[in-house]
């Protein structure tokens, strides 16, 4: 099917795009593409206009020195690159994760944290790293932790005039990891869990952040799980222990593919999993 009939811009700086989002309340920004428009060729999304920030060589930027900041229009092809980001490796592996190599080559981390799609890899990632995201708009630019970004399903904390610049993982000395179930067919998480852990000189753990994804409405941080390993050595017998507690307190997605149980299960192995990546 052929999209409605809508206006194309490409602007050459984040200022130009936040006026051209201003001035187009119907607008939709453009980046990747690859969830945008097969919604538009459904027509279950008509934007009046497309804002296309590929152009933007400012949103393209990564820079790595200890923690991380990723432009939100460069590639997952360009990330992978880059060896400085294996250090923050449940967003690496997530990456990996991502679809194909035709999406990893014009899909975007910005792209899929603004989407925020329910099964997608990234926002799980992101909140377990603790990132921050910067969003720029009319009123000038603000940060906003990835804990209170993903509000529900496709929704941010996003204003629709806003543009999503930069992602920033900041510097930690926590080992993670990311575990999937992908659906077969689409390549999204069913389920996909992240982990990080910060450890002290005697290796007890000082700080776990777990994050979910495809079990659920929005990627969410695991908190049963998290008190369930933090301050343990996170032996066998405690990730074990975690891992069991790993769905309680979620609000578990199903469907005809994967139910409620089953994701809940799934999220309960992948944690187990990732944790003991983590803590290896």
């Amino acid at each position: 099917m052929y999209p409605a009939a809508f206006d194309y811009a490409k602007p050459a700086t984040v200022a130009e795009a936040v006026s051209l989002l201003s001035a187009n309340p119907d607008a939709k920004i453009l980046n990747g593409g690859h969830s945008l428009l097969p919604a538009m060729k459904l027509r279950l999304a008509q934007p009046a206009m497309l804002v296309d920030i590929g152009g933007i060589s400012e949103l393209k930027q990564v820079s790595v020195n200890g923690g991380a900041t990723i432009g939100a229009a460069a590639t997952y092809d360009d990330l992978l690159k880059h060896d400085g980001l294996k250090a923050h490796t449940a967003l690496y592996e997530a990456m990996s994760k991502v679809g194909d190599v035709q999406v990893r080559n014009r899909g975007t981390v910005g792209g899929s944290a603004a989407h925020a799609d329910p099964a997608a890899d990234i926002p799980a990632a992101l909140i377990a790293l603790g990132a921050e995201l910067v969003a720029v708009g009319p009123n000038g630019t603000r940060t906003i932790a990835a804990d209170d970004f993903f509000v529900d399903i496709l929704t941010t904390a996003l204003e629709p005039d806003e543009v999503l610049t930069e992602i920033r993982i900041p510097a930690s000395g926590a080992s993670s990891a990311y575990e999937k179930f992908a659906h077969p067919a689409s390549g999204y998480a069913v389920c996909g869990v992240a982990v990080a852990l910060e450890r002290d000189g005697e290796g007890t753990v000082t700080n776990a952040r777990i994050a979910v994804t495809g079990s659920v409405y929005k990627a969410t941080r695991c908190s049963a799980a998290e008190a369930a390993i933090t301050g343990t050595k996170a032996t066998a017998a405690d990730i074990e222990a975690a891992a069991a507690v790993a769905a309680d307190g979620l609000e578990l997605a199903g469907d005809h593919y994967a139910s409620a149980e089953y994701r809940g299960h799934l999220t309960k192995v992948l944690t187990k999993r990732a944790l003991t990546r983590a803590a290896g």
